[in-house]
């Protein structure tokens, strides 16, 4: 599959990934965190088998893309938008898994003359403010690495070097969706967690500041998809970004957790090819 170095403004690089079918309509992919931003095969299979093209940029610190500390989740978004002026994309649906949630929701804050719509799957919601024990965090099976951000840079480095993953924060669906269709998002994150840690602060730094976009500006249809059983985003995340989002429709699977809920995307494909 294609693999783009495109050279941004201020002269950072751009590592985007392009399936390569040619098609009028694109699936902007916003992987999550930590990530490569590389294609993974069940994203790719669920796109083709609709006539799309699927597009992945590395954000800012992954998979080969230049680091920019301080980013916010605005400026991972309008690396996206260069991309797609780049490549030609006239129209597309911006989606997010995870961390790429957000990004994809300021994508289509940015740039409503190409994103016809929006679909998030277990995305993250917007930090409300100050308040280390604020609801926001309510309900994550570990909250450290987001909570020690809030300090800072430096704060979330240092939580690094003692954190321990917490294999309660699946549920059997999420490990039986990563031994079997997503093994490999699997496979990425644990690569890429090791390769790019850099890329993960900078992402859990992006998300308890602002996010530089105003969702309630966001007017295209809006697809929010949300596992009951998540303990990484827990289903809380889902009802903000719904009251917070003008054209935003609710899908909730009560059963799902925080990777099998990506089941649910072939669906949401088909969901925006006729909400539009």
């Amino acid at each position: 599959m294609p693999r783009h170095e495109l050279d941004l403004p201020d002269g950072r690089r751009l590592v985007v990934h392009d399936d390569g079918p040619s098609s009028a309509d694109v699936v902007v992919w916003h992987h999550g965190s930590p990530q490569s931003g590389e294609l993974l095969p069940p994203v790719v299979d669920a796109a083709r088998a609709r006539g799309l093209r699927v597009v992945s940029a590395a954000r800012a610190g992954y998979g080969g893309s230049t680091g920019r500390p301080g980013r916010t989740v605005a400026d991972a978004a309008s690396d996206v938008a260069h991309a797609l002026d780049a490549l030609g994309v006239l129209r597309c649906v911006a989606v997010g898994a995870s961390g790429g949630g957000p990004h994809a929701l300021a994508l289509a804050a940015l740039r409503p003359d190409v994103v016809s719509g929006a679909v998030t799957l277990a995305g993250v919601a917007p930090y409300p403010g100050p308040g280390r024990d604020g609801p926001w965090f309510a309900g994550m099976a570990d909250d450290g690495g987001l909570r020690s951000a809030l300090d800072g840079r430096a704060a979330r480095e240092r939580h690094a070097q003692t954190a321990e993953f917490d294999g309660s924060s699946f549920t059997a669906e999420d490990y039986a969706a990563l031994a079997g269709a997503w093994a490999s998002l699997g496979a990425d994150a644990s690569r890429s967690g090791e390769t790019w840690p850099g890329g993960q602060f900078d992402d859990d730094l992006a998300f308890v500041q602002p996010w530089g976009v105003e969702l309630g500006g966001i007017a295209c249809p809006t697809l929010v998809v949300q596992g009951g059983a998540d303990r990484v985003v827990p289903r809380h995340h889902a009802d903000r970004l719904v009251d917070a989002l003008p054209a935003a429709e609710l899908w909730l699977r009560p059963r799902a957790g925080h990777v099998s809920i990506l089941t649910a995307l072939p669906v949401a494909l088909d969901w925006w090819r006729s909400a539009t």
